[in-house]
């Protein structure tokens, strides 16, 4: 499955080139144009959907199993010191291109990238509202 205004099922068609770093049935993992870091790479999945929401389990589970392997493969090769692996959905989370993707981000020491988020504070009572509200 396809979707015609998706840059990212143009990539994977050949329509668009791309630096491709591995490639299977299922997925297409390519460098990022706009990269954080040297070699921030894109896990892409070859059929359309438009977030993790959309994406079947096992889907889901083979992205994040590409993920692990090609963190090692580029640790090794990159020596970078460490990785982050970033999945957004929605716009409000970041989300850009409503095609699933999985940033894999290697990190250098003093690499100048900051992916942070501000901790909140919030006190027990209202930890446990939170805790009821999901469980129950």
């Amino acid at each position: 499955m396809r979707e015609n205004n998706c840059i990212f099922c143009k990539i994977i068609a050949g329509e668009i080139p791309s630096h491709t770093l591995y490639e299977n049935e299922q997925f297409k993992v390519i460098l990022d144009v706009g990269p954080a870091t040297r070699g921030h790479a894109l896990i892409l999945p070859k059929d359309h959907y438009r977030n993790l929401y959309e994406l079947p389990e096992d889907m889901a589970a083979d992205a994040m199993k590409l993920a692990k392997k090609m963190m090692r493969i580029m640790t090794d090769k990159l020596n970078c010191d460490g990785f982050n692996l970033v999945q957004n959905n929605g716009e409000v989370a970041g989300q850009t291109v409503f095609h699933f993707h999985m940033h894999l981000i290697p990190r250098y020491k003093e690499d100048g990238e900051i992916l942070k988020y501000i901790a909140g504070h919030p006190e027990g009572k209202e930890l446990e509202e939170i805790r009821r509200t999901i469980t129950e």
